[in-house]
């Protein structure tokens, strides 16, 4: 097992405890369950991006390789 510090919006680690809570898991092991679900979908050709677009990539949010003033 590899750990490793992810650094996440705080909206999208509300969402993430709030589906982990729902699911009755821990926020780890929800996280690997929508990155297993979404590589999933990758491999097997379907779409599973906002829309049903599967040309288009997600925005980037918080890439932290912004120039700063």
């Amino acid at each position: 097992m590899i750990k490793f510090t992810l650094r996440l919006p705080e909206d999208l680690h509300e969402r993430l405890t709030d589906q982990a809570a729902t699911d009755r898991r821990s926020l780890n092991s929800e996280m690997l369950h929508l990155l297993e679900v979404g590589l999933s979908a990758v491999s097997s050709g379907t779409p599973n991006r906002p829309g049903g677009d599967s040309a288009s990539p997600a925005p980037l949010r918080g890439s932290g390789h912004s120039p700063r003033p």
